[in-house]
């Protein structure tokens, strides 16, 4: 409000320091981090932050890497090697229902969620990545919550709320198909004992058509996909506005569909319920083989979908064994995914939905949420997964050694496009070298590459470093060493191993004023005599001359 500056860029904030920050009510500060540090070799201290051994500010000349490695495998020691088994009526419990305040301030919608008013008045959320925030006097973020799709928002845009006010609700056992048109209801492909089966409740003696699984139906339902179309007054079929795709709303296995036949139905009404599944026993990969799986970067088995653009969804013609999922681009460019009839696709008919979000169930795959959502979003990702890992354990590890795991995972990128400077389109190269080369050919006044990144697992990363010695005195030993003699590697010498190796003081600790003291003297100093520069070049005479 008074516009002075706390602390300046670069602050190592201290438990003082947040403090102060607290007492005034900021919620969020943009911290470095050693994923975005822009460093060459290694790291900075400003981007590393605090020395966890010390409490001050890390020296230059740690070996950083060492100790996130150490921090992380250390209590791996008292990790188990079983899987967990987790579900029954325990997990049934925990299904969340409801989204409240925890504190007093005034409600905002994300640009994300939308929502439409049914003829009860209620506000039912028909987006998927929707979010409420709880915002302070001064309309800085409070607090921030996920609203699914088919939630009731109970809180209105811009008003005020109390701590404690629910702000949405819904029902974690069944998921709503929601109409976003109103029309009169044709029902296509629903023909009782052929694709659909009537069920009727024992306790209110209603019934319900519940979609029979394909594999279960007759011969003449094989290939038939139960479906509702609206039309309007003129009994034509209504079209998703901007578009001439009519509107067709296809319910999966297991929907209890809600609607009758020709019923005149209104913006907001559910069609269906899918029932979710929150009790099936899930095993969870615990321990040891979950970390190493997140560090290899390796893709889970039945990992989910995600979408690759914005656009609205439909389904095209099913192929053998496969339906046909489409999404398509404000600018009718479509994209098509062939998934598997067994798989529970999360997105329907004419819903809209975003980059990155999830079309069809099952664990995330690191490559896709790097190349969908972006850096952030993976470190995120894999830091909560590895830190679920050991919390169940009761250990703490801070989440700055897994970034520098993080980090030197995506060391290496792929160029995309090489502008002016000397990459070829497709090339694998370290993300340093770019950012370098993009520089000078900036500075020349030239049109920088463009290059997206790479996830490496930590065995590929150890052994595509740029250093053969290094790579050599890791796994392959063969490989390494021919590819570098016929690609004439030349080796600088710049990390711990391969310096050991050939006998040299490492660059780091101590070792580190021997090495900046050789970089920066003069040619003619080095060599001369008694010095201990001298002393360390003394080599024994090249073999041809002796």
């Amino acid at each position: 409000e008074t516009q002075e500056v706390l602390y300046n860029a670069s602050t190592l904030l201290n438990e003082d320091e947040v403090e102060n920050i607290e007492a005034l009510g900021i919620d969020e500060v943009r911290v470095r981090t050693p994923l975005t540090c822009d460093t060459r070799w290694g790291l900075c201290a400003a981007c590393y932050g605090r020395d966890l051994a010390r409490g001050s500010s890390v020296n230059v000349g740690e070996a950083i890497g060492v100790i996130a490695a150490q921090s992380i495998g250390e209590p791996g020691t008292q990790l188990t090697m079983r899987t967990f088994h987790i579900g029954g009526a325990a997990s049934r419990a925990a299904a969340a229902n409801q989204v409240e305040a925890k504190s007093n301030g005034t409600v905002r919608f994300t640009p994300q969620i939308r929502y439409v008013t049914n003829p009860k008045g209620e506000k039912v959320v028909i987006s998927r990545t929707g979010e409420v925030l709880v915002t302070d006097d001064n309309g800085r973020e409070r607090e921030r919550h996920k609203v699914p799709y088919g939630a009731t928002l109970l809180a209105a845009d811009s008003k005020p709320v109390k701590a404690g006010q629910t702000l949405a609700s819904w029902d974690p056992h069944t998921r709503p198909i929601i109409t976003e048109y109103g029309g009169l209801v044709r029902f296509e492909h629903i023909e009782e004992g052929v694709t659909v089966a009537k069920q009727i409740d024992e306790v209110t003696g209603l019934s319900t058509l519940v979609v029979i699984d394909p594999k279960r139906r007759a011969a003449a339902g094989k290939g038939l996909r139960p479906q509702v179309k609206l039309l309007n007054e003129a009994g034509e079929e209504i079209r998703i506005a901007g578009t001439d795709h009519p509107i067709t709303i296809t319910f999966q296995v297991g929907s209890l569909i809600t609607v009758r036949d020709a019923q005149q139905v209104q913006v907001g009404e559910v069609l269906a319920r899918v029932p979710q599944e929150t009790s099936k026993t899930r095993d969870i990969t615990g321990g040891l083989p979950r970390v190493a799986e997140l560090f290899e970067a390796r893709s889970p088995k039945d990992a989910g979908l995600l979408a690759e653009i914005t656009g609205t969804v439909s389904f095209g013609k099913d192929t053998k064994g496969k339906q046909r999922l489409v999404i398509t681009d404000p600018e009718s460019v479509s994209h098509e995914y062939l998934i598997p009839k067994d798989k529970h696709v999360m997105a329907h008919d004419g819903q809209v939905v975003n980059k990155g979000e999830f079309i069809v169930d099952g664990p995330a795959d690191p490559h896709d949420i790097l190349r969908l959502q972006g850096v952030e979003a993976l470190a995120r990702y894999i830091t909560d997964e590895v830190q679920d890992v050991y919390r169940l354990q009761g250990v703490r590890i801070n989440d700055k050694h897994i970034e520098v795991i993080v980090r030197q995972m995506l060391r290496r990128i792929q160029v995309e496009d090489a502008g002016d400077t000397r990459f070829i389109p497709g090339e694998q190269v370290e993300r340093a070298d770019v950012l370098e080369e993009n520089e000078k050919v900036q500075a020349e006044g030239k049109k920088p590459a463009t290059y997206s990144y790479m996830l490496l697992g930590i065995t590929k990363a150890s052994l595509s470093t740029d250093s053969f010695i290094s790579a050599a005195s890791f796994q392959e030993t063969t490989r390494v060493l021919t590819e570098a003699a016929i690609m004439g590697k030349k080796d600088d010498l710049r990390g711990l191993k391969e310096n050991v190796i050939v006998g040299r003081l490492i660059p780091a600790g101590t070792g580190m004023a021997y090495h900046n003291a050789r970089k920066n003297a003069p040619p003619a100093q080095l060599f001369e005599e008694g010095t201990p520069a001298a002393e360390a070049e003394a080599a024994p005479a090249p073999i041809e001359n002796a």
